[in-house]
């Protein structure tokens, strides 16, 4: 079974792809693109997961 750790990980791993490639395309710095795959894709999912202990 998977944990819930890694549940709320992969979730946000997605979404994070999902949004860095729409900012990716409509944004002309790619430097936002790599803050939202990095804040959205690891430091959410990341926060969360210690917060719930």
């Amino acid at each position: 079974m998977v944990s819930q750790e890694t549940t709320v990980s992969l979730a946000f791993v997605a979404a994070g792809t999902v949004l860095w490639y729409l900012t990716y395309s409509t944004v002309e710095n790619d430097l936002w693109a790599w803050i939202v795959l990095v804040g959205v894709g690891v430091l959410v999912p990341t926060v969360i997961n210690e917060r719930r202990g």
